[in-house]
């Protein structure tokens, strides 16, 4: 008996914390071939399950924080009013380091095998999802297990905290090796590679857009500056062979939902009250309509003729009218599950080219490709969008409202991007939300969600010690790259 008991606890910790272990029995055994799992195995799960999650949470998170639609289902714990209960942190959490378990064991499989004509490309686009999943851990929590992580398997069921400049710069090391790797290398299994059908060249290509995206984040931080913005002029140069990024939307990281298990959207089982309750916010579909976006159609519905949101924040007991609602098109959309797309990397080179660190194209450039790019991904014909005052892009402007210009287009081209936006918000300020009455945290938007409850239980000792480091477990203590 107390040798099951023994046995019992050990796994509770492991699947408690950090995902180290969990499932790891089942899914090292493939029934079909072989006593072990193939790389291959491991990829298409591993993206379906994180990519359910993350739109998941931008859903229900980023949606309410950043104005796209605002929660009036029940009086407390609403997040557009900053009022997030503990809990909420528990599943991006648990999800994203369980599927790191399946991410690094994708490369660890690949490695045991380098006579494999595959092992490099499995071993370069673990890495690169690595970077991925541990990038949005850590803008959603700050300090998190890094060097330590998902090692269950070798006894660490309470793996230490890594600050936030540990872990980019190792992220940053590992989307260079993935670059290396990746360079020339065989293409993987069409079938089991939901996102480039194998296409390793697209995969390397994602890869340094990612790149570009983190780099741009902590570019600002004087003590890493020598480092990072090099490599950022470096991949941003036009036609860089040797760091090569996203070039057309054909190359945009995308889970398409087929409808065909495994590939099906998480939200085909959602019914009322949970997709019809969160009403479309003003902020967003008000803009939207007065700039004659073309996308508003796909992303909201119109209501006796018009588009009708309500602010956010408003003072409890006091909820407005307002009836516009998420299409329920969205439901099974199959641009839903998007990851990185061309039109955030547009954005990200015309910030860049503003900044003075790409001078080969201009702003105007790359603003207008981002913003062609982004309504095509929808389908949409761009007409006279580009050319409309408050679009159109003005060289005479200040820095501010170029800045401001970018950040909207940028705001759109990450909607439904797990925690993307809000993360951009946190770096940036932009968009400029607005400030309802009835807002809580003083007001302030969340800079991070909490620590999962398990994590206090059964990682006490770390807990404590990275509180003292990083600031209170609470929604104000600021990021690393946030700090002066």
């Amino acid at each position: 008996m107390k040798k099951k008991l023994k046995i019992g606890l050990a796994i509770l910790l492991t699947v408690s914390f950090a995902g180290c272990t969990k499932e790891f029995s089942e899914l090292n055994t493939n029934p079909n071939t072989s006593a072990k799992v193939l790389p291959q195995n491991l990829l298409e799960r591993a993206l379906i399950e994180t990519v359910s999650n993350n739109m998941e949470r931008s859903r229900v998170i980023t949606n309410e924080l950043m104005q796209v639609t605002v929660n009036t289902l029940v009086e407390v714990d609403r997040i557009f009013r900053y009022d997030i209960r503990r809990n909420i942190s528990d599943a991006p959490w648990n999800t994203w380091y369980t599927q790191l378990t399946n991410i690094k064991d994708m490369y660890n499989l690949a490695a045991e095998n380098t006579a494999d004509a595959n092992s490099k490309a499995y071993m370069g686009v673990s890495l690169i999802l690595q970077a991925w999943v541990h990038s949005m851990l850590t803008d959603t929590y700050g300090s998190t297990p890094f060097t330590d992580s998902n090692k269950g398997k070798e006894g660490v069921y309470t793996p230490t905290f890594d600050d936030q400049k540990t872990i980019y710069l190792g992220m940053f090391k590992m989307l260079e090796e993935a670059n290396t790797l990746l360079n020339g290398a065989k293409n993987i299994s069409v079938g089991h590679d939901p996102i480039y059908a194998g296409d390793v060249a697209k995969w390397r290509k994602f890869g340094n857009s990612l790149y570009l995206r983190l780099l741009l984040r902590i570019a600002h931080k004087e003590e890493v500056a020598d480092v990072v913005i090099p490599k950022l002029k470096e991949i941003a140069t036009p036609n860089n062979a040797s760091y090569p990024v996203m070039m057309s939307n054909d190359d945009s990281a995308i889970l398409r939902w087929t409808g065909v298990s495994p590939r099906v959207s998480p939200w085909v089982t959602l019914r009322e009250p949970s997709w019809n309750y969160p009403k479309m916010c003003s902020f967003f579909v008000e803009k939207l309509d007065k700039t004659n976006d073309p996308c508003i159609g796909e992303w909201a519905t119109k209501i006796d003729g018009i588009y009708e949101g309500i602010p956010s924040g408003y003072i409890f007991g006091a909820t407005p009218e307002g009836r516009s609602l998420l299409p329920r098109s969205l439901v099974s959309s199959p641009m839903m599950g998007n990851i990185l797309n061309y039109a955030e990397l547009q954005f990200i080179l015309a910030e860049i080219a503003l900044k003075g660190w790409e001078t080969k194209q201009t702003v105007a450039h790359y603003y207008e490709q981002g913003i062609n790019s982004r309504i095509s991904y929808w389908g949409k014909t761009t007409g006279s969008y580009l050319t409309s005052p408050a679009i159109a892009w003005n060289e005479n402007e200040t820095v501010e409202q170029k800045m401001e210009k970018i950040f909207w287009q940028k705001y759109l081209a990450l909607f439904m991007t797990d925690m993307q936006s809000w993360i951009e918000y946190r770096r940036t300020g932009y968009p400029k939300l607005t400030k309802g009455q009835g807002l809580l945290n003083d007001g302030i938007m969340p800079t991070r969600l909490f620590y999962p409850l398990t994590v206090q239980a059964t990682n006490l000792q770390n807990y404590n010690d990275v509180l003292s480091k990083q600031g209170e477990d609470n929604l104000q203590t600021l990021m690393w790259w946030q700090k002066p």
